[in-house]
């Protein structure tokens, strides 16, 4: 089975109707997300855990789906639900987020036979005011398993995965010289990392675009290069520090959406067919990596 534009479009809806938004401060809003994603992950057949943790006396979920456990070696995915600000945050991150419940519903349908264990992650706190500290819920997960000594495979993160246009010069770039090897049409998916794990990156790229109806490209940044910082703005930079294979699978953020930490981050903005072949080329991906 594939990828269900239905299921994505009812799942990013159910986040961006939250109310009051889910954002850092509103624990209540927080807790429902992870009650729905848990639902749906045991639903999924998948086995369930919470890792939690205090900041300025609230306490911070992490929600951890596990397919194939007990396996030597592991690949992680995974996607961040709170929000910046008293934002509906459509694109960053619900698009993600339904994304990766998604994908927890495709490994239960089709059962693949693989010899990894598959972590599906649902992080907090990837938004300021924690963004770039030890607080970000995929900090605390990556480092539980550089503590735990886990084979870990590599991390692939949901970042933005609903936002495209077929405007001709939609898509914008932060230098010339990338403009002259993307498209100007924003209406392409992004494999982004470094080139440290050039590698892990350009398979992942390469078996996306294998099944998937959707281009698909790949961009390494050199980490001494003056662009380097756009190559770690989500969840999958806390992995690097550890040593593992990591990147982001992305809409290119604010270079194309302009509603970007914006009210106007709404349902109505986002392209449901076309991150439906996002998911169906990242699923090939995650049960092909090795």
């Amino acid at each position: 089975m594939k990828a269900n534009k239905y299921r994505l479009y009812s799942d990013t809806k159910f986040l961006t109707e939250l109310i009051p938004y889910r954002n850092h401060l509103n624990m209540e809003s927080l807790d429902k997300v992870v009650a729905f994603m848990k639902e749906v992950m045991i639903e999924s057949g998948l086995s369930v855990k919470e890792q939690k943790w205090k900041v300025n006396e609230k306490e911070y979920t992490n929600v951890i789906a596990v397919y194939n456990p007990g396996q030597n070696r592991t690949l992680v995915v995974g996607a961040h639900y709170d929000v910046f600000g008293e934002k509906p945050g459509a694109d960053d991150n619900a698009s993600a987020v339904a994304g990766l419940l998604e994908t927890a519903r495709l490994l239960g349908e089709n059962k693949p036979e693989i010899d990894y264990s598959i972590e599906l992650v649902g992080y907090c706190l990837e938004e300021p005011p924690y963004y770039g500290t030890e607080y970000m819920g995929s900090h605390i997960h990556a480092q539980s398993l550089y503590k735990n000594q886990v084979d870990v495979i590599g991390m692939i993160c949901y970042e933005m995965i609903g936002y495209f246009s077929d405007k001709p010069n939609s898509q914008k770039f932060p230098s010339p010289e990338l403009s002259e090897i993307y498209p100007n049409t924003g209406n392409f998916i992004m494999t982004v990392g470094i080139d440290k794990y050039d590698n892990f990156n350009k398979k992942v790229r390469q078996l996306m675009s294998e099944a998937s109806d959707i281009a698909v490209y790949n961009i390494s940044i050199p980490t001494n290069h003056h662009l380097i910082s756009i190559a770690g703005l989500s969840d999958h930079v806390n992995y690097w520090k550890f040593g593992y294979n990591a990147l982001m699978i992305n809409d290119t953020s604010d270079l194309r959406n302009p509603n970007y930490h914006k009210q106007t981050d709404t349902i109505e903005t986002l392209n449901f067919d076309k991150m439906t072949e996002v998911i169906n080329g990242a699923y090939n991906a995650i049960t092909k990596i090795i």
